[in-house]
């Protein structure tokens, strides 16, 4: 995988919703944040949100979706689709934070976007996330 641009996305305060059996449904504002890449650069707008279910055992299933706006003034709105958990107990490795991004974008100069799919490895860190994405 050849590495593609890194993202620190602020989030807010999650909203939860409750539990309605499929574990805690909850929303997670995205407040901005920045994209760095030799193909796309700019920031994060903010009005994003990600959707989240989060099972009792931690495991959590995010579904993002916020829009950037480059450097050059075009927009690209971004489709984030994941899963984040804890290894287990023991593991000195971080947990588990994957996700597949899908672009959408009228800009013609960056219509690749719109062609490919992208994998992130993330982390959660205080106050955003970060996620380093690489082409399919």
């Amino acid at each position: 995988m050849t590495p593609f641009a890194e993202f620190r996305v602020q989030v807010g305060t999650p909203v939860s919703l409750g539990n309605d059996g499929f574990g805690e449904a909850r929303i997670v504002p995205i407040l901005g944040g920045t994209v760095v890449g030799d193909t796309l650069s700019g920031v994060i707008l903010p009005g994003g949100a990600d959707e989240q279910r989060v099972r009792a055992d931690g495991l959590t299933r995010i579904h993002a979706r916020y829009v950037i706006r480059t450097t050059e003034g075009d927009l690209v709105r971004v489709d984030s689709q994941g899963l984040r958990h804890a290894l287990p107990p023991g593991d000195p490795s971080a947990p588990y934070f994957r996700t597949v991004i899908r672009f959408e974008t009228a800009a013609p100069g960056l219509d690749t976007l719109n062609q490919s799919l992208f994998l992130s490895d993330g982390k959660r860190m205080a106050d955003h996330v970060l996620l380093r994405l690489s082409a399919l």
